[in-house]
């Protein structure tokens, strides 16, 4: 079975295509088994290109752990890339669907490949029991938040998938590997949720990292930089434009007047390769 490393802003995914490969029915065990960094190909998960009846494609997205999730918006931005250099849909302006929505991409070709995309990632959901979380507000903005005898204050935001933001004088190891998984499976979050640690530069750039469910720390989350955009606007901290430094590489960010969140950011070819299906 072909397979194709891809990376965007350092979030790494197995990409298998549907389209030309027979996949095996237990897709979970796969992605546990290609997406392990020792004995497999490597990387935060397993994203399969399928094909879409309203759609150029459809995106499964799977975390190394095999759960599936909604979306992922640094994957989004390399499946782009790829239904466009493997002729599905060779055009500047694609549609992907996922486990969300349909969305649109905007593609940036450079002498036949794609270097970088634009998702329009769709409007941010600010209600709380569409998040879901059980802390109160539509959204909730600076909620309370009790963990590991720490009183917090965070600001949840879903982008098709859930996202705790907290913002922080430095996102340093202790944050993110030792309360990260602390929030991830709290009682507060019925379906888990994605942890957001930034710490505000200046209302023009944010630096994060961040812990996704199901993966741990990655280097990159494109749906946590939207939902960490939207937060810090909403708390007065950010412009509506606005650069998120992430450990793998920079988003541009935008949450425009008419509502919908921008994202542009870069899509890599690392390597393909040949798995043992027998």
């Amino acid at each position: 079975m072909q397979f194709t490393k891809m990376h965007g802003a350092g979030n790494d995914y197995v990409y298998v295509s549907a389209f030309t490969e027979r996949l095996p029915a237990d897709l979970p065990e796969l992605a546990r088994k290609m997406a392990d960094r020792h004995f497999g190909v490597g990387g935060d998960g397993l994203v399969v290109i399928a094909p879409s009846e309203c759609a150029d494609a459809r995106m499964r997205m799977f975390n190394v752990d095999g759960s599936e999730a909604e979306m992922c918006g640094n994957a989004i931005r390399c499946v782009g890339k790829y239904i466009y250099e493997h002729g599905i849909a060779r055009r500047d302006d694609v549609t992907i669907e996922t486990g969300h929505r349909v969305l649109a991409l905007r593609l940036f070709p450079e002498k036949g490949r794609i270097i970088k995309a634009r998702v329009n990632m769709g409007a941010p959901i600010l209600k709380s029991s569409e998040i879901p979380t059980t802390l109160v507000g539509d959204p909730p903005l600076r909620a309370p938040l009790h963990v590991a005898d720490l009183q917090l204050e965070v600001t949840c935001v879903s982008m098709g998938n859930p996202h705790c933001v907290v913002f922080v004088d430095d996102p340093s190891d202790e944050w993110v590997l030792g309360i990260g998984p602390q929030i991830e499976k709290h009682p507060a979050f019925p379906r888990k949720v994605n942890v957001e640690f930034i710490r505000v530069i200046s209302p023009q750039e944010f630096q994060m990292r961040v812990w996704e469910r199901g993966s741990g720390e990655t280097w990159a989350c494109g749906t946590g930089a939207c939902a960490a955009a939207v937060a810090g606007i909403l708390n007065g901290f950010f412009d509506r434009s606005v650069t998120g430094h992430l450990r793998g590489g920079d988003l541009e960010l935008e949450w425009s007047a008419g509502g919908d969140v921008l994202m542009t950011g870069g899509a890599v070819e690392v390597f393909t390769g040949e798995w043992p299906t027998a």
